[in-house]
């Protein structure tokens, strides 16, 4: 049985051509196109058209893809978002992941590596490309052992960093909350990443939220 998919985006001709593309995969089928959040409430109210994914744009008029996400997570937990967006900004990549996506994909993206995003998304629950992905795997079972053995390698001021690195406030306002410099800011980022082998910002967030850190 293939993974249902719908796809949220206001512009209509990205929406026919990702429907289109993903006809041609294996595993996956589009149920319909939306619009805007709005739209796809409505559309909710039928339970027959309740999708595995969807596929949401960031930017959207009268209900954008922050907001939609969000009230994906609280109202329809079991079903994944993939975030879809031109633009690879740190701030909306962790706002998106903070209100619930599981995934951030570049609306730039091949189509093979689409679907491939689309496989890692069903099998293993979470989806970041290579600017965001960190190397740290973790389960459910071990997660306790986890985050103790972590919080042993870290300073109380790289934790604090830490949560502040998983919301979309700007190194400047990170440092006027913890009362140093930006340059500190930035050194306590560097040491994170060098300590859990991650590559950006958008990695220790992802890192983060996975871990159930904050």
């Amino acid at each position: 049985m293939k993974h249902t998919i719908v796809i949220v985006d206001d512009h209509i001709l990205i929406a026919k051509a990702l429907s289109s593309i993903i006809a041609h995969f294996n595993d996956f089928t589009v149920l319909y196109e939306c619009e805007n959040g709005v739209d796809l409430q409505e559309k909710f109210k039928d339970k027959n058209n309740l999708p595995d994914i969807v596929l949401l744009d960031v930017s959207m008029p009268i209900m954008n893809g922050f907001e939609t996400a969000k009230w994906l997570t609280q109202n329809h937990p079991t079903i994944a978002v993939m975030a879809l967006s031109m633009q690879n900004e740190e701030s909306s990549v962790i706002k998106m992941l903070k209100n619930g996506a599981k995934g951030y994909l570049l609306k730039n993206t091949y189509p093979t590596d689409l679907e491939e995003a689309l496989q890692k998304l069903v099998t293993q629950g979470f989806f970041y490309p290579d600017w965001a992905a960190t190397t740290i795997h973790t389960h459910e079972e071990n997660q306790e052992k986890i985050q103790a053995a972590l919080k042993e390698s870290f300073t109380a001021r790289e934790l604090e960093f830490l949560g502040y690195a998983a919301t979309d406030l700007s190194y400047k306002e990170i440092a006027g909350k913890m009362f140093c410099s930006v340059r500190t800011i930035e050194n306590y980022k560097e040491s994170l990443c060098t300590k859990l082998n991650i590559k950006s910002r958008v990695g220790l967030a992802v890192f983060a939220i996975k871990t159930d850190l904050f």
